[in-house]
C-alpha cells in the first residue's frame, strides 16, 4: 500500500452565483487596482491522506467517501479530485 494525498477542489458550476468570489472582485474594482482582473471564483478545499494500491484507487475511493457523504452538493457544485503520491 502506498499513501497518497488527494486534493478535492469543490466549486461552483458555471452560472450558478459566488457572492464570495463577487465581493472580492468588487472591492479590488472599487480600490482602482488590478484592473486587469475580471472575474473571481471561490472553491473549498479537503485534503485527504489515504493508503491505497495505486492513485486510482485513491481517487476513486475519495470520490465515494464525497459522494456518500454528501460533503458537496452535485446539483450546483462540481469536484475536482488530484492525486498526489507522498
Amino acid at each position: 500500500m502506498t499513501t497518497f494525498n488527494v486534493h478535492v477542489t469543490i466549486e461552483n458550476k458555471p452560472g450558478i452565483s459566488d457572492p464570495e468570489g463577487e465581493t472580492i472582485l468588487n472591492d479590488l474594482v472599487l480600490k482602482g487596482t488590478n484592473s486587469t482582473i475580471t472575474t473571481i471564483k471561490t472553491a473549498k478545499m479537503l485534503k485527504f491522506t489515504i493508503k491505497e494500491k495505486d492513485k486510482k484507487s485513491a481517487k476513486s475511493k475519495v470520490k465515494e467517501i464525497c459522494d456518500e457523504l454528501r460533503i458537496y452538493n452535485p446539483m450546483v457544485s462540481t469536484i475536482i479530485l488530484d492525486v498526489f503520491e507522498t
